[in-house]
């Protein structure tokens, strides 16, 4: 067996197993949910606790024969709304509907939705703890909040009255290239750090207008872009020639706070010789 069907047997295994975790998770929660929580008679006739196959299918809109074949694993088209209709008629837990989405491979359109917090306060409320530059980004990297140190460092992205978004400030602020050492090289790793984001939302348009504005700004972004680069956020050695302050390194750690994905605090910590690259 070459490698290219070894990891496709590897994958449809994967997703075999993410599956009947699905559906074993579906059934747990449905036989903890009392009937009379719905306006539903408890009878004599249950022959296990908690809600029916066809009176979740019911109360969710959708088909019995659909819902039970998501309760016994099988690969079935599954929608992020009707994944919604079924975290609400379960009445899932925050981290319990995350575990939903996340088994079935789908984003939950919920997350930064309107009414919960662009970040949660007490995330906020650390900023302020942090010794060194700390910011928060959301999915489109756009900063929500900062501490002092990185207004300090960042001149032309999180001091005055700017734009906020990372990706702006790099590709069409002319400040990005005099502040960030070996500009091109980072300003290429960012853009394949930031290439993950944009697969989870590339269907939005407001992605889609950032996407066309960096595009129509800057024929560096235009280039990298082409390039299909793909990186994860690892962090690592950062460093800055600032205005008045000088030549600058930081260590950087990004961190995805518990349950809001969609978000990163990042934060510059001094470097230390010795530390790697």
């Amino acid at each position: 067996m070459n490698a290219t069907m070894t990891h496709r047997t590897d994958a449809a295994r994967s997703d075999a197993i993410r599956r009947m975790e699905l559906g074993e998770f579906l059934r747990a929660q449905r036989a903890r949910l009392s009937p009379a929580l719905f306006g539903l008679a408890a009878g004599t006739r249950r022959r296990t606790p908690g809600l029916r196959r066809e009176e979740v299918a019911q109360l969710c809109g959708l088909s019995t024969t659909w819902y039970t074949w998501l309760e016994q694993g099988r690969d079935i088209s599954l929608s992020a709304p009707a994944l919604g209709r079924l975290a609400t008629v379960l009445r899932f837990t925050p981290a319990e509907r995350a575990y939903l989405f996340d088994l079935a491979g789908r984003r939950d359109p919920r997350q930064g939705a309107d009414g919960e917090p662009a970040a949660p306060p007490a995330l906020l409320a650390t900023l302020p703890l942090i010794a060194g530059p700390a910011y928060i980004l959301d999915a489109y990297w756009t900063a929500l909040a900062w501490n002092k140190p990185a207004e300090i460092l960042f001149t032309g992205w999180l001091d005055g009255e700017g734009d906020r978004n990372l990706l702006r400030f790099i590709f069409l602020n002319p400040q990005a290239a005099r502040l960030i050492a070996d500009f091109e090289t980072r300003a290429r790793r960012v853009l394949a750090e930031f290439r993950t984001d944009y697969s989870r939302h590339l269907d939005e348009p407001q992605m889609e207008a950032l996407l066309t504005e960096l595009s129509e700004g800057s024929a560096f972004f235009r280039q990298s872009w082409d390039e299909h680069s793909v990186l994860g956020r690892e962090g690592g050695l950062r460093q800055f020639i600032h205005a008045t302050l000088g030549a600058l390194r930081y260590r950087q750690v990004t961190l995805n706070p518990t349950g809001r994905l969609d978000l990163k605090l990042v934060i510059l910590a001094p470097f230390e010789e010795g530390q790697g690259s």
